[in-house]
């Protein structure tokens, strides 16, 4: 059995190597792991960093010649994973690959077709940041819940992890950070079996290199309501 993992950069030349080097020495039984590492257009060295060690890291690498947005990103690599299983993991080092056994146990026992990693549900452990961010992901998540009429608690989490026939069959839009209450509202019309799985979070500061804001926050509403009521 295969698992892509799909890597949306950009501009992360402090954390790239070693978020790779995480990710390729978590062992997971009777899995092998394929890179797919997507660069929206990096400026600071990132994508010189990914040229020069895709080869001795089996990398897929695919470059974008432009800024898409991390959206547009994920849709590049998705629509090239061939694993059976495809993870999502952000180029930070926010969320730890060695939580992979855990985000993929429910996959492998047969009882979900997606699993989200929650930061909110019997956390191990969580960098205390930000009271605002944390209302607006949980606000963010609640309005989700009311039209989708799934009970999550993290909707906003990078650690998304999909059957290949459910990512694969779904035609994503969102160019930006829209695709999480886009793929949430479109597995929830499709009736998939979801699992939510909890995990520690070592949030960055917007000093540190965070990227979204509160443009994104508002056009996360949007989203919700577009992707629920009008598609």
């Amino acid at each position: 059995m295969i698992l892509s993992i799909v890597i949306p950069v950009y501009n992360e030349k402090s954390t790239i190597k070693e978020v790779i080097s995480i990710i390729q020495s978590v062992n997971i039984d009777k899995i092998d792991k394929e890179l797919v590492i997507v660069d929206d257009c990096s400026k600071d060295g990132t994508r010189e960093i990914l040229q020069a060690i895709k080869r001795q890291n089996n990398i897929n690498l695919i470059l974008h010649e432009r800024n898409l947005g991390k959206g547009a990103a994920l849709k590049t690599g998705i629509t090239v994973a061939t694993g059976d299983i495809v993870l999502i993991q952000d180029a930070d080092l926010e969320y730890d690959p060695n939580e992979y056994p855990k985000l993929l146990k429910p996959i492998l026992k047969g009882k979900a077709e997606v699993v989200y990693g929650s930061r909110f549900r019997n956390m191990e452990e969580m960098r205390v940041l930000d009271f605002w961010h944390y209302l607006t992901n949980k606000f963010l998540t609640t309005l989700s819940n009311m039209f989708t009429n799934i009970r999550l608690t993290d909707m906003e989490t990078c650690y998304k992890v999909f059957k290949k026939d459910v990512i694969k069959a779904i035609d994503i839009k969102e160019k930006r950070f829209g695709f999480e209450p886009e793929i949430t509202a479109k597995i929830a019309k499709m009736k998939c079996e979801i699992y939510e799985v909890g995990i520690s979070y070592n949030r960055r500061t917007y000093q540190e290199g965070k990227k979204i804001g509160w443009k994104d926050g508002l056009h996360a509403i949007w989203c919700i309501l577009k992707y629920n009521i009008f598609h």
